[in-house]
């Protein structure tokens, strides 16, 4: 060729290739479906695990639900024996200790307390000197969940026994150890506390 198209030497002039944008589209599709499996396996793991929480609570709700259900009927009060009044309790008051008049003196404040008094005086040689602590309250065996806890509310901390006598009168024998009876309003809350009948507790605390 002549002219301004001659060519000259041995170098070529090259036409430069059109670059390909296919690889490129590849690439991102490529990464949007990675991308998209990765999200999609995370969302399964979230639901296995708090779909696994979600269900065990569910149980354990039903079967808290189902333990209530089954014990929510009329609470029964806690079987007690029927306790008598201080009115229907004959007490014989008996001084086992040296020091005189603490006989008389208790009786008379048993008796202001509604309880019926019956002997009053020194105790017998089985007892007399030989009670070391506030008292003995004595009485026969249908006595020991009836009246004696009667009387056990107005001196705390006394001994209660039984034995073989018959009727239904108990004894009350001062000890070395005795100072005076518990001070009545303690001793009506003692026994209002004994008298009042307990609803059974049946709500389990893990519900």
């Amino acid at each position: 060729m002549g002219g301004q198209y001659r060519i000259t030497g041995n170098k070529y002039p090259r036409m430069r290739r059109p670059r390909r944008h296919g690889r490129l589209v590849l690439l991102v599709v490529a990464s949007a479906a990675v991308l998209g499996v990765i999200g999609w396996g995370t969302l399964q793991l979230i639901d296995v695990f708090t779909g696994g929480k979600k269900a065990s609570a569910a149980g354990a709700g039903t079967h808290c639900a189902t333990d209530t259900a089954a014990k929510t009927g009329p609470s029964p009060a806690r079987t007690v024996h029927a306790l008598p009044k201080p009115g229907q309790i004959t007490v014989n008051v008996l001084n086992a200790t040296p020091r005189s008049g603490l006989a008389k003196q208790t009786a008379d404040e048993l008796k202001k307390r509604g309880f019926r008094i019956g002997q009053v005086g020194n105790a017998t040689k089985e007892f007399d000197k030989k009670v070391k602590g506030s008292g003995i309250l004595l009485g026969p065996a249908s006595s020991l969940n009836t009246s004696l806890p009667v009387l056990a509310t107005q001196l705390p901390g006394a001994e209660s026994r039984t034995d073989t006598r018959k009727g239904t009168d108990v004894d009350l024998i001062i000890g070395d150890g005795f100072k005076q009876l518990a001070q009545k309003p303690a001793a009506d809350k003692a026994l209002a506390a004994l008298t009042a009948p307990q609803p059974a507790s049946t709500a389990k605390k893990g519900c």
